[in-house]
């Protein structure tokens, strides 16, 4: 490669005497090695921690502290140079993980540009330790590192680094310097993003056009520049041009750049750094076409636009953001998941029946409060766990088997309650009747949070583009896309509730009211059961006998309270210590149903029972299935989906387990790929955030050497048969 015998060359060259000037603070932390200390580069090798756990990870840093006006490099180096190395020698059963590089720099040497680094380079590893690994038995890590370093002069350098981790099943020593706090924390910062950003690339003879979704930009840019993985797509020293405009409908970011020597075949990937605000930020970018192919159309297409610039063109992304999830919370209402509190909804509006306008009004308000109290509490916790670097989406509180538990157990009480096996309160179900409108106003507000709380893990048409779109911004418009779902929500019934004309129309409140709540209990158990079936596939047979027992120990202990509530003393304090226990017992059991292994699938694959329920031959997804069709011409119809999913479960029913469909598929040997996101998923994670996407379901039809075709949240036989025959 011209590049490699450049360094040769260059590494001739007699390197400068000046010692050093750079901040090479060598740590009193026994979680660091001892430093190997160059002419040009301090380095040392420091682990997060100075402890860690059997069958736990931490992260190591190779840090390297570089002489001014020198430099290492990224891992493609570009024009010349070689990035670090790193030779591991541990122990067996440890493992280490590739360098996660941070954001480069574009580094000017004279007529030629490398990527790389100056003045401080960490390079973090992730270290995993096996389970059965002794809790006491401390792990050794050794490693050989090379790197070269240059300016006018080139010289190739190496260390050896060695330290100890103590372990403990608890690894409660944390970090062992403040210092090493703020190095991991800022490490962490220079990292690209997770997820990898579907776009494409024209290839043309003197020119390459790399073109990439507005909807998974940030919200202002300033500066662009790409950065290939691979050595020749791109000519290194030539500009980048870039522009935001409309490409057939959508908002794309265009790239102009200079083919490299191997334009024609070199792998179209690599990282977009994108400066906003004085901030940088890196997206990792797959055009996804093939060597040589020139894609039919752009891969924004199947995209919602989401526009997004500095200046006016934040405030005109933000409304199209604002409205499609204004639409996407009304359509919420629509959806299947959504349908059993729709029960508590009619019981409610019932009872508004001759109610004066004020109090339908503060009824309707106090609904609308609880739907968007809860929106924006998970908005917070999902900003949250974001920032911290957890990989989550949309509907991630349904991946927790603790969380579907005790979702079960919520809605068994209900139903229950509804049903009179006991009385549960007048704060939550008070909004069927009674005329304390205090009472029915807290109703009120708990139904509207309970209906968000069962709403939340699903996505409606034109959900899903505005909430990829607040994944992407900072929080202020992230929080106000997410409120604006919750009030596309709440709308219909707040209207409804506030509108004389259609208060009117509500029947009269009368014992026939009593009748219709014990028959709205049957819907509350249905989704009781379908919880548990979520929980099955999740936590396996033992999980699911775990918490059906701890249903029936709550239940049985709430209609012990019920039964003694009037009696003699001091029988009411025996049936409320009953249910005390109870509700500890069955929260325990919940907790055992998290922890239960049994048969629960595994992270990637497609479980049991959703392949059996499919007609369709479905293979696990992987990105390296989907890059072997793509590579072989195979058309690839992927399906992300969950158990929770109720709106992924009705579309399997209604379009893709069709007679149709499956002959379609196998007419055209279309590869079926199916990603199950029940349990928490990475690599489904960074495929949804790739089209802009926080949650399922997604469907993405991959014609033979065209780009991604993403189809409608909502799928019908036809939807499905026209997109894949328009390949």
């Amino acid at each position: 490669m011209p590049g490699l015998l450049l360094a040769g060359w260059l590494a001739a060259v007699p390197a400068s005497i000046a010692g050093p000037s750079i901040d090479a603070a060598v740590f009193d932390d026994p979680a660091a090695s001892g430093p190997v200390i160059t002419e040009n580069v301090h380095a040392r090798l420091l682990a997060e921690r100075s402890s860690v756990a059997p069958g736990g990870a931490l992260d190591l840093a190779l840090v390297l502290d570089i002489r001014p006006h020198w430099h290492t490099y990224w891992r493609n180096p570009g024009d010349s140079g070689e990035p670090p190395r790193i030779r591991w020698h541990l122990p067996d059963g440890v493992t280490a993980g590739p360098i996660r590089w941070p954001l480069p720099e574009p580094i000017p040497v004279g007529p030629l540009v490398n990527y790389g680094y100056s003045g401080r380079a960490v390079h973090l590893v992730a270290l995993s330790v096996p389970a059965g690994w002794p809790a006491g038995e401390p792990v050794r890590v050794a490693a050989e590192a090379t790197w070269l370093v240059c300016d006018e002069a080139c010289i190739p350098e190496r260390g050896h680094f060695e330290l100890t981790l103590a372990t403990a099943i608890d690894p409660s020593a944390g970090p062992s310097h403040v210092h090493t706090v703020r190095l991991f924390e800022s490490a962490r910062e220079r990292l690209p993003r997770a997820g990898v950003v579907a776009a494409t690339l024209d290839r043309g003879e003197d020119a390459l056009t790399l073109r990439v979704p507005a909807a998974a930009l940030p919200g202002r840019i300033d500066e662009v520049y790409f950065f290939p993985y691979e050595w020749g797509l791109v000519s290194h020293a030539a500009g980048q041009g870039w522009t935001l405009s409309d490409v057939d409908g959508a908002d794309v970011l265009s790239l102009d750049l200079v083919p490299g020597e191997v334009a024609a075949s070199a792998p179209a990937t690599g990282l977009l750094k994108i400066r906003g605000g004085g901030a940088d930020i890196g997206l990792r970018i797959d055009a996804g076409t093939k060597p040589g192919a020139r894609p039919g159309d752009d891969a924004a297409k199947a995209l919602p636009a989401l526009p997004q610039t500095s200046g006016a063109g934040v405030v005109r992304g933000l409304a199209l953001a604002l409205g499609f999830a204004l639409l996407g919370g009304l359509l919420l209402n629509l959806m299947p998941c959504v349908f059993p509190v729709l029960a508590i909804k009619a019981l409610g509006l019932a009872g508004q029946g001759g109610a004066r306008f004020r109090a339908r009004a503060l009824h309707g308000l106090a609904y609308a409060s609880g739907v968007l109290v809860f929106f924006l509490g998970l908005g917070l916790l999902l900003l949250v766990l974001r920032a911290a670097g957890t990989a989550v989406g949309w509907g991630f509180q349904l991946q927790s088997p603790l969380f579907v538990t005790l979702m079960a157990y919520l809605f068994l009480v209900l139903g229950m309650s509804l049903a009179g096996a006991f009385t549960l309160g007048t704060s939550l179900m008070g909004i069927g009747g009674g005329t304390d409108q205090q009472t029915g106003h807290k109703g009120a507000f708990a139904t509207g949070a309970l209906a968000a709380l069962v709403a939340a893990p699903c996505t409606a048409p034109f959900m899903g583009a505005a909430l990829g779109y607040a994944m992407t911004v900072p929080w202020p418009g992230a929080l106000a896309v997410v409120l604006a779902l919750g009030l596309g929500m709440a709308l219909p019934f707040l209207l409804l509730a506030s509108w004389p004309r259609l208060a009117r129309a509500l029947p009269r409140p009368g014992p026939w009211m009593e009748t219709l709540k014990q028959a709205l209990a049957f819907p509350m158990f249905a989704t009781a059961a379908w919880l548990l079936w979520v929980l099955a596939v999740q936590s396996g047979p033992s999980g699911l006998a775990r918490a059906l027992t701890g249903a029936l120990v709550l239940a049985f202990a709430l209609w012990v309270q019920e039964r003694t509530r009037t009696a003699r003393a001091p029988w009411p304090r025996v049936g409320a210590g009953a249910a005390v226990l109870g509700l500890a017992a069955a929260l325990w059991l919940g907790v055992g149903a998290m922890q239960a292994t049994g048969d629960r699938t595994d992270a990637g694959t497609v479980s049991r029972p959703a392949a059996a329920r499919s007609a369709l031959a479905a293979e696990p997804y992987s990105a390296a299935k989907l890059a072997a069709a793509r590579a072989d011409g195979r058309p690839v119809f992927v399906n992300m989906t969950a158990a929770w999913c109720i709106t992924c479960l009705v579309n399997e029913r209604v379009a893709l387990r069709r007679a149709a469909v499956a002959r379609a598929f196998a007419e055209q040997d279309v590869l079926y790929l199916k990603g199950d996101w029940t349990n928490r998923d990475a690599a489904i994670t960074d495929y949804l955030a790739g089209f802009g996407r926080n949650g399922v379901p997604i469907y993405v039809f991959y014609p033979p050497g065209g780009e991604p075709r993403v189809l409608p949240q909502v799928l019908t036989e036809t939807v499905v048969l026209d997109r894949i025959g328009a390949g």
